[in-house]
């Protein structure tokens, strides 16, 4: 469902994506989430690779979600200027990145406080092998225009995104409202 969700965002973007690599332990899995890529972006090619190195080779955007305690993505294998969504690592000891990807990239967090003990940086920074001055900025920070984002196009990403129950609250509040003013959707009793 998170990589579900995180492919109508990134087409919300860029509508005109071009390739969509999955690689997942669970080959059924994989080939759900293709046939609803399929659906979802009928524009896109959509495959199915057979490992993670395949799944990020020279790859613009690199989404993780999984609940791996282990680095799954290595530093060899990101190009610059790649842009890394990690989903994942959302407690202690999760990890989906090797921390040297991190330590050549610009990390935006959406909070400082819970990334630090449940995100992607939450293992490097214990370990020391990432310091607080490496973590580039909170999402907020670039929102409002005190950090910079992106500053060229081969520096390498990261957006280490814990989930913050406001934003999903205050998300949920304008969704409903859009819906409700578009006489979309369905009402049902929780």
């Amino acid at each position: 469902m998170q990589a579900r969700a995180q492919l109508f965002a990134l087409l919300s973007v860029f509508p005109n994506l071009e390739e969509i690599r999955v690689c997942d332990l669970l080959l059924t899995t994989a080939e759900a989430f293709v046939f609803n890529a399929k659906k979802i972006c009928q524009k896109c090619r959509s495959v199915i690779v057979q490992n993670e190195a395949e799944a990020v080779h020279d790859a613009d955007i690199v989404i993780t979600t999984t609940p791996s305690k282990k680095p799954l993505v290595f530093d060899s294998w990101i190009s610059e200027g790649t842009h890394i969504n990690c989903i994942g690592a959302d407690a202690p000891l999760k990890q989906e990145l090797d921390p040297a990807i991190l330590k050549r990239s610009k990390i935006v967090v959406d909070d400082w406080q819970q990334a630090s003990h449940s995100g992607e940086i939450n293992v490097p920074l214990s370990k020391g092998v990432l310091l607080d001055k490496n973590i580039w900025a909170e999402l907020g920070d670039v929102i409002v225009g005190k950090k910079s984002g992106r500053t060229s196009n081969d520096e390498i990403t990261i957006f280490d995104s814990t989930g913050l129950a406001i934003q999903d609250a205050s998300t949920v509040e304008l969704v409903y409202k859009k819906a409700k003013s578009r006489k979309i959707g369905n009402y049902i009793k929780i």
